[in-house]
């Protein structure tokens, strides 16, 4: 079909309003900055110059120069600058940062609202103008773009259409800073090279608070982001300098910036024993079989194409024969010159396939690159390069992630090509997250071992960073000045520079002068004091680093195999309770369910699932009272003596409390030997063998769940998921052992806790418990007057023995384990220098003898470790308490202990509701009044009268917004006064400085004249400094005593 039948049907459209839209992919201002320095980079300039000039008429008071000195551009290819998403650095041998064809037009309109380019290439000159403004005030919905040029060597206009030249530089002339074409040609003469580009962007962005978010004025030599607080942030987050600096893995273009040079690092060669990692994975090779996969059936098409293209035009070449009117050759033309596009673009995804399948057969593997950064040891974490453009920074992985000590100061450096990751397209972040999560994952784990390489913990981390002068408890201090430690500093990091002339790089060798040294920008081979490095033609050193291994624990076959069978047991139990699980639709079917399930306790009902926990959110909090909460009381709690009227021993009056995850009853041993259940447990030799700090580990094991559970949202997708099947476990366990429940006697404190299938409910005697206001069934076992409390007769031992859900004893250490690792989100309370702090559980070991748990510290002083590893159970551990627990009283337990069964699951007697609501509604006026803002509203008296609905309906938010006025205002006024007080002592210290300089100055003439005075006395005297002239007059004086 020809094309001309196309012309009436509709086709898509770009308005002005894309202009900004299009802008805003760049949250971070620094990106859409460094998104014009990339351009100059894939144009292979070797200098590019950053710098403002004052407009006082324009919107931000100036205009952002961005001057280069690359391949520049001609007018055709100036035309693609107005194509989004047109890119001619798509190429198979490219290694250019820039691939999708929008950097300039969504960098600079994130900047500003309009821009100019001007670009000089061979013997043109053009000029390419984008403004939103003239859009705005023209009332235009499509994007016009004026693109006039001229020639170099006659300052013509190369157009033939005289008109359109006019209307674009009168376009040009009346929205632009330059109105004439004379100020138009001057900026074409900034660019002194035989080729280059300059961009210029004015009608800045602006704050709320009308100044341009650009910050020019408070550093001359530097472009920062306006505010923002001078510490606790980054410094390549505030300062483009600094961000520069850091922006290419290698550089090798001379970055200015107001008219200074860019320090330019090579973060290699900047860190303290530096080692370097291969890492592989079979992801990429996945990955690159893939692309080559795409790349073979784009080919084909492309081959089709060009083909079906060719024999169109050999037909109409045959079928024109000898025809040669215009319009006969107009059609043969056009059929030619497609032909032509579609076999060239065959032959460029040729070569892309030929490219790619070679890159397959090449090893495809990264280099991870660690070292510690003890210039200042806060700026720490992963720098992740892409094709050698920083993407992101500062990633914090593997133990960093910890917060504590281990690997702190540590910076890993990783350039990752095109064909592994691929930038987004502001290039802040990853297009595939989940690779990008993987490849921090894989790096957290090789920069454990390059902190085990190191030795750094092994020799002390404390005494590593004094002997570079850290000397302060606070992590983010900067290191000691003084001249020792400065040269301790420089010792172990020499000084990588780079040529300013030929732009390689050189490490000059350690000189004790040269420790403060500060070298020139113009700084050449020449002066290098290396004799085989100070020439421009000599080769650039390669960095030499030690390579490292990732050396991984291996798994025995035994572990394997326990491994393998966890697994199996997990998925067992989500079959489970899926077979078991049935779909509630109405409430007609809620009647239906059994009356078990209607009368279960709320503490199984309570355990919400992973899915319900991400859905309602909460902030963590302490743990509650046993009362305020819908769970089982807490361990402190429940260690009171439980009690039942069923008759005990003497021997056993106190019967330890058992908490709903650890605790079960075991059944009586019946005739039928029960169907082996999932939940069988170890069995009760095992159980008794059991020392008592292990019991507590499972008695402990539940009260941890809820912070748990928000923790492991952190985790690997694949942890999740194997947890999620625990849980989901331990929620099925429950009804069935709600159903099946018996008192055990208080001599059974070893007995093994095992869970069996529900019972038949006529054999059941209920009897009332005190936990949570609920009477449960529990079958009575009569006591015998025996001295000494058996947990299980010979008999129902042997039945046990028999029974096939019956664990082998050796896989008591395994549960052991398991269950330990349950106390990680437990909050406790530590001893530390006498004073108890709050923390929280980050980590469980244990082995046989003991339990050693890992506590991060809600708060501690700055001379106290942020975190601590004790032993359970000692006396410098306990668990977070209430700030006032509340007991039950008698009357609450026999209330608990009298009537029947009730229907719901309310648990909650009314009394303590009421007396809760009080003791809440008090706290709350006690925290209004504590807090209250002066000159509120509301008088501060009538809080006190106030009811519960009144305070419901209190009006927080004027409240906050008036305590936080206030508490500004106090904290202005205490900046003021700090203000003032260090700029009297700066003046006081610099009246002292010029005394202190007056009285040198005084006791050196002084010195002068005593010596010009001795040599007139004796003229042989020979007298050169000043400790000889001290020596000399101290003689004198001892003479004459």
């Amino acid at each position: 079909m020809a094309y001309s039948n196309y012309s009436n049907l509709s086709r898509a459209q770009l308005t002005f309003e894309y202009l900004h839209t299009n802008s805003t992919t760049h949250e971070f201002l620094f990106g859409a900055l460094a998104e014009l320095v990339d351009n100059s980079r894939d144009a292979n300039a070797t200098r590019i110059d950053i710098y403002t000039e004052k407009r006082p008429e324009l919107r931000g008071g100036y205009m952002l120069s961005f001057l280069d000195d690359g391949i520049g551009m001609d007018p055709n290819e100036a035309m693609h600058v107005i194509q989004f998403g047109k890119s001619n650095k798509r190429s198979p041998e490219s290694t250019q940062i820039g691939q999708y064809g929008n950097g300039l037009k969504s960098g600079s309109m994130r900047i500003g609202k309009d821009f100019i380019l001007f670009t000089k290439k061979g013997n043109t000159l053009t000029c390419l103008f984008m403004s939103r403004t003239f859009h705005e005030e023209e009332g235009l919905d499509e994007v016009i773009v004026p693109l006039p040029s001229w020639d170099l060597s006659t300052k013509e206009p190369l157009t033939s259409d005289p008109e359109k030249y006019a209307i674009e530089t009168e376009l040009i002339f009346k929205y632009s800073p330059f109105k004439n074409e004379q100020q138009l040609m001057e900026q074409f003469n900034k660019i002194e090279s035989s080729s280059g580009t300059l961009v210029i962007i004015y009608n800045l962005k602006l704050m709320d608070n009308r100044e341009p978010e650009l910050d020019v004025e408070t550093d001359h030599q530097d472009i920062l982001m306006a505010g923002t607080p001078v510490e606790g942030l980054k410094p390549e987050k505030r300062s483009f300098r600094a961000y520069t600096a850091v922006l290419y893995i290698d550089p090798r273009m001379r970055i200015y910036i107001q008219g200074h040079k860019v320090r330019t690092k090579r973060l290699s060669c900047c860190l303290y024993k530096p080692r370097v990692y291969k890492y592989t994975s079979t992801r990429f090779k996945t990955r690159a079989e893939q692309e080559v996969k795409k790349a073979d059936h784009l080919a084909k098409l492309a081959e089709e194409k060009a083909r079906e293209a060719e024999s169109k035009q050999m037909a109409l070449e045959a079928r024109l024969g000898d025809d040669l009117s215009k319009d006969s050759r107009a059609i043969l033309r056009k059929v030619q010159d497609s032909a032509m596009m579609l076999r060239r673009d065959c032959d460029m995804k040729k070569r892309i396939l030929e490219a790619k399948q070679k890159a397959l057969k090449e090893p495809k593997e990264l280099s991870f690159i660690f070292g510690v950064n003890i210039g200042q040891r806060d700026l720490d974490g992963m720098f992740v390069y892409n094709c050698s453009r920083l993407i992101k920074m500062y990633e914090k992985t593997g133990p960093q992630l910890e917060g504590g000590m281990a690997c702190g100061g540590v910076v890993g450096v990783v350039d990752v090509p095109y064909v592994i990751l691929e930038p987004t397209h502001n290039k802040q972040d990853f297009a595939d997250a989940k690779e990008y999560r993987h490849l921090l994952k894989s790096m957290g784990e090789y920069l454990a071992q390059y902190w085990k390489d190191s030795n750094i913990a092994q020799k002390g981390i404390v005494k590593f960073w004094d002997e570079f002068g850290y000397l302060s408890a606070s992590w983010s201090a900067l290191p000691s000045s003084e001249p020792r430690y400065k040269r301790r500093r420089a010792m172990e990091i020499p000084l990588t520079i780079q040529c300013d002339k030929c732009l390689k790089w050189r490490t000059l060798p350690f000189q004790m002068d040269a420790v403060d040294k500060r070298y020139p920008d113009s700084w050449v081979c020449l002066m290098n004091p290396d004799s085989s490095q100070d020439r421009c033609d000599a080769s650039e050193q390669k960095q030499n680093l030690p390579c490292g291994v990732l050396k991984k624990d291996k798994q025995t076959a035994d572990d394997k195999r326990k491994e393998l069978a966890e697994k199996i047991k997990q998925q067992q139990g989500k079959l489970e309770a899926l077979q078991k699980t049935s779909t509630v639709q109405s409430a007609a079917d809620v009647k239906k369910l059994p009356l078990d399930v209607s009368m279960k306790p709320t503490e199984s009902s309570s355990q919400a699932t992973r899915s319900s926990e991400r859905s309602i959110t909460r902030p963590r909090s302490p743990p509650l009272p046993a009362h305020l909460k819908g769970t089982p009381p807490s361990r402190a709690a429940s260690q009171r003596p439980t009690r039942t009227p069923v008759p005990l021993a003497p021997p056993s009056k106190v019967e330890p409390s058992r908490s709903r995850g650890a605790a079960k009853p075991v059944p009586k041993a019946t005739s039928k030997t029960p169907p082996p259940s999932r939940s069988s447990r170890t069995p009760a030799k095992a159980s008794l063998a059991k020392p008592a700090g292990q019991r507590k580990r499972i008695i402990d094991q539940d009260d941890s769940e809820e912070d748990e559970e928000e923790d492991e949202e952190e985790e690997e997708e694949e942890e999740e998921e194997e947890e999620e099947g625990e849980e989901e476990e331990s929620d099925e366990e429950e009804p069935q052992t709600k159903k099946s429940k018996m008192a055990a006697a208080a001599g059974n404190r070893g007995k093994a806790i095992e869970k069996a299938l529900p019972v038949k409910r006529g054999k059941l005697d209920e009897v009332k418990t005190q936990k949570k206001g609920v009477s449960t069934p529990i079958r009575q076992i009569p006591t015998t007057p025996t001295p000494l409390p058996k947990p299980l007769s010979m008999q129902q031992h042997g039945a046990k023995a028999k029974a096939p859900s019956e664990k082998p004893p050796q896989e008591e250490p395994e549960d052991d384990t398991k269950n330990a690792q349950k106390d990680k989100g437990l909050l406790v309370e530590v001893r530390v220098s006498k004073e108890w702090y709050t923390g929280k559980v980050i980590a469980v070991e244990a082995n046989k003898e003991s339990i050693r748990w890992k506590v991060k510290f809600d708060y501690v002083p700055r001379s106290t470790p942020k975190d601590r590893w004790v032993f359970k159970g000692s006396d410098d551990v306990r668990l977070m308490r209430p700030p006032s627990p509340i007991s039950q009283t008698p009357d609450t337990q026999q209330e608990t202990e009298k009537g029947p069964a009730p229907m719901e699951p309310d648990t909650t007697q009314p009394g303590t509701s009421r007396e809760v609501t009080d003791s809440l509604v008090t706290m709350l006026r006690t925290m209004l009044r504590y807090f209250f803002p002066p000159a509120f509203r509301i008088p501060k008296d009538d809080v006190n009268s106030m009811t519960a609905e009144e305070l419901v309906a209190f009006p927080l938010k004027e409240y906050f917004q008036q305590y936080e006025s206030g508490l500004q205002s106090l904290c202005n006024s205490y900046q003021s006064r700090a203000d003032a007080r260090a700029k009297a002592v700066e003046e006081k210290s610099n009246s002292n400085e010029v005394k202190l300089k007056e009285a040198d100055e005084k006791l050196q003439k002084l010195r002068t004249n005593i010596v010009a005075l001795l040599q007139k006395v004796q003229e042989d005297i020979d007298i050169n400094t000043d400790d000889e002239l001290d020596a000399y007059i101290e003689d004198l004086l001892t003479k004459g005593d």
